[in-house]
């Protein structure tokens, strides 16, 4: 990977959650993407829990469009019959698409009828004695469009194909964490869980309900500015719309009189980690922007630099890493040249080392600037949500990708499909084509 990148600037939205560069200097295509949840078609690559008639866990593999992880699961876990967090997954879809994922939880199968939701399909369903967990599953498939792109499609058949090649000569493209990991409607949650990891709960609570960042008209924003000014849950109730469902769980708490510590574990705790998770990813992304403005490497290791081996299913054990010293480093060096480890950074908590080398110095400014602790994750207020920490490659390679023309009518698209190992977005992929919003710039960073 060259370091003299930069032609191209992101637009501030993107800067804001840290995707400050690309990996590709090719002008970008434009175009939108998901105009409608059909244009977003992902399936989970799993390996599926074995079935067992006599296992006490029901595994459904579920087809949904438009709906977010959180809520689709709630509204299951309703027609069921079973508690509001009693339904796990193994990995996190967006909400516009058209995704199918496996879903598990303690219990038997569903009757027929039982499940009746707009936009969703079981497609089936079957006993096991595995249940799953987050990342049980080893990629994603994905079928993309890309509309209203400008010009002929000639044209950008031909851009997106010069792209293509620039992504395989730079090995792939930076492992951004996409914006909906941050909430694709109001991208707050790693503001919450920064406040949480700092310790204050009211100041959590009070940016989930009222927070809207630069830019944005989320729903209910008139409610939310109304609450920040008079602070009374009371009256919020009627103010915030019904679709705010986990929003007015939080007033109906407060409104009871309970505490904020007390109102926000009416989230449960999938939702409430998932701020935890966003400020680390927050973080990451931070890091990888610096150590790429500062010209260190995201592919070739060097003293004080971390690795993870990959696995044989080309998976990473997150919690082993290998830490680079002048003694191993030509092994380690000589492993990721043989593609069998990848360059890490920390998804920070309380049991990352303290890191060393010019890297770990960026690391270590970055956490003072943002006056974060590693024991600031252990969250004494919400212990349950403490975080010993994780370890993220930051470069992922190039997969095949298969471009086609989509003519419809005087309409056209532009349809890529590709698989992704998990915890990768389809969407850092498709920003090096699209390059939205972008700006030109004559020097590199």
């Amino acid at each position: 990977m060259s370091v003299a990148l930069g032609r191209w600037v992101p637009p501030e939205d993107e800067r804001f959650l840290g995707l400050e560069f690309y990996s590709t200097q090719a002008r970008g295509l434009g175009g939108r993407l998901k105009r409608d949840p059909t244009d977003f078609n992902v399936q989970e690559l799993s390996a599926y829990p074995v079935p067992d008639p006599n296992g006490p866990i029901t595994i459904l593999r579920v087809e949904s469009r438009g709906w977010e992880q959180h809520e689709l699961t709630a509204r299951l876990a309703h027609q069921l019959g079973l508690p509001a967090h009693a339904i796990r997954w193994a990995g996190t879809k967006d909400r516009r698409a058209v995704a199918e994922r496996i879903l598990s939880y303690r219990g038997p199968l569903p009757a027929p009828g039982a499940i009746a939701i707009p936009n969703v399909q079981v497609r089936e369903a079957y006993r096991a004695r595995e249940e799953l967990v987050l990342g049980h599953h080893y990629g994603n498939r994905f079928d993309l469009r890309l509309r209203e792109i400008p010009g002929s499609a000639p044209e950008a058949v031909e851009r997106s194909q010069q792209i293509r090649s620039e992504l395989a000569a730079e090995h792939g493209f930076p492992n951004f964490f996409g914006a909906q990991r941050f909430g694709e409607v109001r991208p707050i949650t790693h503001s919450v869980g920064q406040a949480l990891v700092r310790g204050d709960v009211d100041r959590a609570v009070q940016i989930y309900l009222c927070a809207i960042p630069p830019g944005e008209t989320p729903l209910g924003g008139a409610a939310r500015l109304a609450y920040a000014a008079h602070h009374d849950p009371v009256r919020a109730l009627e103010e915030f719309p019904p679709a705010l469902r986990f929003e007015r769980q939080l007033l109906d708490h407060l409104a009871r009189g309970n505490s904020s510590e007390r109102a926000l574990r009416a989230l449960g705790r999938p939702l409430r980690t998932l701020f935890v998770h966003a400020y680390q990813a927050h973080l990451f992304n931070r890091y990888l922007s610096r150590r790429y403005r500062a010209g260190l490497s995201l592919l070739h290791p060097e003293a004080g630099d971390w690795l993870l081996r990959i696995a044989r299913d080309g998976t990473f054990p997150g919690k082993d890493p290998v830490p680079v010293t002048t003694d191993n480093l030509p092994e380690a060096r000589t492993l990721v040249s043989e593609g069998k480890a990848r360059l890490v950074g920390p998804l920070v908590g309380y049991a990352t080392p303290l890191l060393s080398g010019e890297g770990g110095e960026l690391f270590e400014a970055l956490l003072k600037e943002d006056e974060a602790s590693r024991d600031g994750f252990r969250l004494p207020a919400t212990p349950d949500l403490a975080s010993s920490g994780n370890w993220r490659p930051f470069w992922c390679p190039a997969p095949p990708i298969l471009i086609q023309s989509d003519a419809t009518g005087s309409d056209f698209a532009l349809r890529f499909t590709f698989n992704l190992p998990r915890g990768t977005y389809a969407t850092v992929l498709l920003r090096e084509f699209m390059k939205r919003g972008a700006e030109a710039r004559s020097e590199p960073p």
